[in-house]
């Protein structure tokens, strides 16, 4: 591996815009996210269902056996 042509390699602060911050390997020094795990609804159980948009209805319709 060729040292001169790899990038710095930074412990970063990423800052969310609820105001998380955390740290994590990066080559930039900091880091700014629009949404994380503290605030975004998949992991905060927020949201309620996962929508199918009748895909399931659509297909049982398409290859019904009547």
């Amino acid at each position: 591996m060729k040292t001169e042509i790899q990038p710095e390699y930074f412990q970063a602060t990423v800052t969310c815009h609820c105001g998380n911050t955390f740290t994590v390997g990066s080559t930039k020094k900091e880091l700014k996210v629009e949404i994380c795990s503290k605030c975004h609804p998949f992991y905060t159980g927020q949201q309620k269902i996962a929508r199918a948009d009748g895909r399931i209805e659509k297909f049982n319709k398409k290859y019904s056996q009547k």
